[in-house]
């Protein structure tokens, strides 16, 4: 059975025999031995948390999970991104998967620091100048992590069926030891990680997938080393008719840069 981080105004046990909670909190759903838990909303940890976050754990899977803004923030900025991004045409929106070329399945965008650039799937992408909006959310999920970023890719999904396969965020440009921060605006979409030894028929291990449901204005953070042992994917889903925009934050590293 997979595991469910449940949504926007669910509320659901964790276990029967969790430790007593020192405050009250929402709950969350754990469907099998691997955690899925949630923390105090107060500033300790290795960052600033002024917001509710939700701590998801299993093995080799670290990542935190929060509202960063209301439903009126996330509308404005949702209009505003579709008014100011300009996505990419012709090669730059293609990938190149086992030497086959394919149109990616939803719109794309780059926009990050002068001079990044970011190859993945045989194609290289370069940052066009932050437009204020992205400045903005950038700043703001800064504040609010403690991680400076200087580059970001955009996927817009126009319904349910625009989609995302399964992968791992592992190409070189990146910096492994910073996390990937994920943004969400508009519609709420299925996000699930595999992990890297329970993929497939031939897959040696049985590890049960985890399934979240990324909200408007959420911001899901994958902390190292998720993206190097749990693929991820936002599959079909026929039902879902509104828009979404994601932006994942991203540090890239670049030429001459001393080691982080």
């Amino acid at each position: 059975m997979m595991e469910k981080l449940v949504g926007r105004g669910q509320k659901k046990r964790l276990h029967s025999n969790d430790e007593p909670r020192r405050s009250p909190r929402k709950k969350i759903k754990a469907e099998t031995d691997e955690m899925i838990k949630e923390e105090d909303g107060d500033a300790s940890g290795e960052f600033s948390r002024p917001i509710p976050w939700k701590k998801i754990e299993a093995e080799g899977l670290d990542c935190d999970y929060a509202l960063l803004f209301s439903k009126e923030e996330a509308d404005t900025l949702f209009q505003q991104l579709e008014e100011e991004l300009v996505y990419s045409t012709g090669e730059q929106a293609q990938v190149q998967v086992f030497g086959k070329v394919y149109n990616i399945p939803r719109k794309q965008a780059t926009y990050g620091d002068a001079g990044v650039t970011y190859t993945y799937s045989g194609v290289t992408r370069v940052a066009s100048p932050w437009t204020p909006t992205l400045r903005n959310i950038r700043d703001k999920v800064t504040n609010t992590t403690g991680r400076i970023f200087n580059f970001v890719l955009i996927n817009r999904y126009k319904d349910g069926r625009d989609h995302m396969g399964e992968h791992r965020d592992d190409e070189r440009e990146l910096d492994p030891l910073w996390p990937i921060a994920s943004v969400s605006l508009g519609a709420t979409r299925d996000f699930i990680f595999r992990h890297r030894d329970a993929r497939g028929k031939q897959s040696n291990r049985r590890i049960q997938p985890v399934k979240l449901e990324l909200a408007n204005g959420s911001l899901l953070l994958m902390n190292p080393p998720t993206n190097s042992m749990w693929y991820h994917s936002l599959p079909i889903r026929k039902k879902v008719i509104r828009p979404r925009i994601n932006l994942t934050f991203r540090r890239i590293k670049l030429i001459n840069e001393p080691k982080s």
